[in-house]
């Protein structure tokens, strides 16, 4: 154990006084998550697109279009609405973009709803807005959804044998009764994913521990062309101390780093990182993640600059396919390729923080962690033997 210790506090010594890890641990994944949330964060997760209407019909269905669902979504900051007077004018709002998409309600639109008669909605979209003209369509198909309920209510309900007069009345009641399932934006629920700030913020810290760890083992190499290791190797000291010395420098730095990672964005950038505990075991179990792959992979090489390439490579792969550079639950199944990686699981246990979970709702993602961190010094173990005479 002391000469664990000694080796540890050696090795703290000497980075201390290496400015490229203070560079690799605080500098560039905060400036990075800086950056990547200026330029790709688009100001948060917001969505307002701008729509016109045109209302040619002045019906009573359309009325009920206009004032209880497009209305609503505009009080809400869903969309904002401008009105005007011809389809002709919309079409040159949207071409000059200054609306995205635009409703056209077309004169006798109510007439043939209430007729039973087929009646069309249109929506004028500018190609450069294809979100918020997808948006459009899908709110004009909900609404067309609704009236053919109400006129197959009417169909069922009599047939053949009630009057237009009759039928009318009906479609007026059915389109007043309230629908009997709501939507609605409740911000007290919370929602299992990052924000955009704390999601560059983590994803950043977790990408960089890759790097940051890699000097506790690659100095193995440095000190076996120095002459040191050979001093250490004839010294009455198992060579698992060595390497758990070494190690175990790398997971205070790690641990160290990423904390003022934690502290420096949430009061520079505005991060929420969620429970502090629940953070920090998050932290601890990806530190001891990064620190195991990443003495696995030196061991296999034979030199200092090998081992660095070695690990440089399969942490920017692992960072990639861990899904720490842009949000990848909206690739389906190709999201499940993130659990194959430390990356995913950190961020998975952070979301689960952020969607109000208690320390329970971290357990898998934790142990997760921890499975790569035992892989990663059971290999290193195992091969530091070849690895020190080498």
């Amino acid at each position: 154990m002391r000469a664990i210790t000694i080796i540890l506090f050696k090795d703290l010594a000497q980075r201390a006084r290496d400015s490229t890890l203070f560079v690799f641990a605080i500098g560039l994944p905060l400036g990075m998550a800086f950056v990547l949330n200026l330029i790709l964060g688009g100001g948060g997760n917001s969505f307002t697109a701008k729509y016109a209407l045109v209302d040619a019909d002045r019906g009573p269905i359309a009325q009920v279009f206009t004032e209880q669902v497009l209305v609503p979504l505009e009080k809400q900051g869903t969309l904002s609405l401008r009105r005007v007077a011809t389809a002709e004018e919309a079409g040159r709002l949207t071409e000059s973009q200054e609306v995205q998409a635009a409703f056209v309600l077309p004169a006798g639109f109510s007439a043939g709803v209430q007729a039973g008669a087929p009646a069309t909605i249109q929506v004028v979209g500018s190609v450069d807005a294809p979100v918020a003209v997808q948006v459009a369509r899908e709110i004009g198909e909900a609404f067309a959804t609704d009236l053919r309920s109400v006129q197959l209510a009417v169909t069922v309900a009599g047939g053949a044998t009630l009057t237009q007069e009759q039928r009318e009345q009906i479609a007026e009641r059915a389109r007043t009764v309230a629908a009997p399932l709501s939507v609605r934006d409740d911000s007290n629920v919370a929602t299992r994913e990052l924000d955009t700030t704390t999601f560059y913020a983590a994803g950043m810290a977790m990408f960089f521990l890759f790097f940051s760890v890699v000097f506790s083992v690659t100095s193995l190499f440095d000190e076996r062309r120095s002459g040191t290791l050979a001093r250490l190797l004839a010294a009455p000291i198992p060579r698992s101390a060595i390497l758990a010395g070494k190690l175990l420098s790398g997971v205070l730095v790690g641990i160290v780093s990423t904390a003022i990672l934690v502290v420096a964005s949430s009061l520079l950038m505005g991060a929420r990182w969620g429970d502090p505990l629940g953070v920090g075991i998050l932290i601890v179990a990806a530190v001891l993640a990064a620190t195991g792959m990443m003495a696995a992979v030196a061991t296999f090489a034979r030199t200092s600059e090998q081992a660095s390439n070695w690990q440089s490579v399969i942490a920017m792969i692992l960072g990639m396919l861990g899904g720490v550079f842009f949000p990848v639950a909206n690739l389906g199944s190709l999201a499940t390729i993130t659990f194959a990686t430390p990356h995913g699981w950190f961020l998975r246990g952070l979301s689960d923080l952020a969607g109000g979970g208690s320390l329970s709702a971290i357990l898998v993602p934790t142990l997760a962690l921890l499975a790569f961190a035992v892989v990663g010094f059971a290999m290193a173990l195992l091969r530091v033997g070849r690895m020190l005479q080498s």
